[in-house]
């Protein structure tokens, strides 16, 4: 694949951890597009039918083949790789510091809400203050427009999270779903934090965005451990 076609993480990835995230000139809504991309793998990576909701599938237990309902995945094998799909969701990498056990999370508003952050670190069964993280592409906090309903799905779990949205107009926010991913990585214990700053809604140029426009193309977060 085109190198300019994805985005490899800036963060201090232990020896054998490697991940990246597609662009837009990838569109892997498409399956023709997951297939173009299997040569990348030491596997065939674990798609998940993806709802918005906080389950963790661990890989390492899953039967080969059998169909995955999740929106995040844990691993502690090499050579398996976890994908998520997103769009103007955000998509969350986690390692442990010695590069044994890795995680994805598809973090929309929803998922994050419920707790699939939380969930995917505890899945990973590690000390989490020796957990590190990455933000991928997602929509970004000058564009994400949303009611107070969600405001205050997030204000339930934790009051803080009112900082994290911005007021608009009349009942809307503006709300800033890295400040709320940080914030959640804070409650379970993972300080270690890298990405963010993307916007999948402005970079039309790099990036799919539902909200842009109803588009349906998908960009792949893959995280996956070397064999030696």
């Amino acid at each position: 694949m085109n190198r300019e076609a994805r985005i490899v993480p800036d963060w201090p990835a232990p020896p054998g951890v490697r991940a990246f995230v597609t662009t837009r000139p990838v569109d892997l809504g498409s399956p023709g597009e997951r297939e173009a991309l299997r040569p990348e793998f030491p596997s065939e990576p674990r798609w998940m039918k993806q709802v918005h909701g906080a389950q963790v599938a661990d890989l390492d237990r899953a039967s080969e083949g059998a169909p995955l309902v999740a929106d995040a995945a844990v691993t502690a094998a090499q050579g398996r790789v976890a994908v998520v799909l997103t769009a103007d969701c955000m998509p969350v990498l986690l390692s442990d510091v010695e590069g044994t056990r890795i995680g994805i999370a598809h973090a929309g508003w929803r998922g994050m809400a419920g707790g699939v952050i939380e969930n995917t670190v505890r899945a990973m069964d590690t000390d989490p203050a020796r957990v590190i993280a990455w933000m991928g592409p997602a929509i970004g906090p000058k564009a994400f427009e949303v009611g107070e309903d969600v405001l205050e799905a997030f204000a339930r779990v934790d009051p803080k999270a009112r900082e994290a949205f911005r007021p608009d107009r009349p009942g809307k926010y503006y709300a800033d779903l890295y400040a709320l991913a940080r914030q959640r990585l804070a409650m379970v214990g993972v300080t270690r934090i890298w990405g963010g700053g993307f916007c999948t809604f402005h970079d039309d140029a790099r990036f799919f965005s539902y909200r842009r426009g109803g588009e349906r193309g998908r960009m792949g977060a893959f995280i996956w451990r070397e064999a030696p």
